[in-house]
């Protein structure tokens, strides 16, 4: 990791449960370390006491906005800013860039998306290595190519971000339901396009070695080199 002396390290400010339980479990899946909160009461003590590398911020808080955080997190820290939003109009894009954000997300968002973004705002910031090795396989996230045995595999926006997302969680066994709302987003519910993906992103690793993505009766699928 090129000279980083800790993981990255990931604040998340996040009111719904639900979806900060989801994004701070997606941090810790790539190997970062994640904190939450609920609201931006005590920030400037957070962003002292965990030294985040990127903030992310949703819009709508109780209390201060995204927006009135993120201009804290811009004059007290260098860390890096994403910000969740509903709005989708220009003047408010502009408005969160004004303010020094590095990147939005728009809601609802796709996880695999969003953790893309990050990794892409961490890596500008020397936080974030771009190739991943799993094997003999090669995954480089910045340029969206994967090699195995030394050949290029040449995959589709969804079969990279698929295995993109396979290759985070690698050794963990998957259910589809989980495979769908990391890849396709929490409003997807048809298993089949995580079959036909899984389906024809293994045919195309399987031409240049054996099987990296196992299924596991009744569950789902795991990545595993063994």
């Amino acid at each position: 990791m090129e000279g980083m002396t800790h993981p990255a390290r990931v604040l998340v400010v996040e009111d719904d449960d639900t979806i900060r339980s989801a994004l701070v479990a997606a941090v810790e899946s790539r190997g970062w370390t994640a904190a939450g909160a609920v609201d931006g009461s005590g920030l400037e003590q957070r962003l002292d006491a965990f030294r985040p590398d990127l903030v992310l911020l949703d819009w709508m808080l109780p209390g201060r906005s995204g927006i009135e955080l993120a201009r804290v997190v811009a004059a007290h820290s260098d860390a890096g800013i994403m910000l969740l939003t509903a709005k989708d109009g220009v003047d408010d894009k502009l408005r969160g860039f004004d303010v020094g954000i590095d990147d939005y997300v728009a809601k609802p968002f796709v996880m695999a998306e969003l953790v893309a973004r990050m990794t892409a705002i961490l890596r500008r910031r020397g936080r974030a290595p771009s190739v991943v090795q799993v094997g003999d396989l090669l995954v480089d996230l910045g340029a969206g190519a994967v090699v195995r045995s030394g050949t290029p595999v040449v995959l589709t926006g969804t079969e990279l971000r698929l295995l993109a997302f396979l290759v985070g969680e690698r050794g963990r066994t998957l259910s589809k339901t989980q495979i769908l709302t990391q890849v396709w987003g929490y409003d997807s519910y048809d298993p089949n396009l995580v079959e036909v993906h899984v389906s024809s992103l293994r045919r195309k690793l399987e031409e240049h070695g054996p099987r990296l993505i196992q299924t596991v009766r009744g569950i789902g699928y795991v990545l595993r080199t063994a």
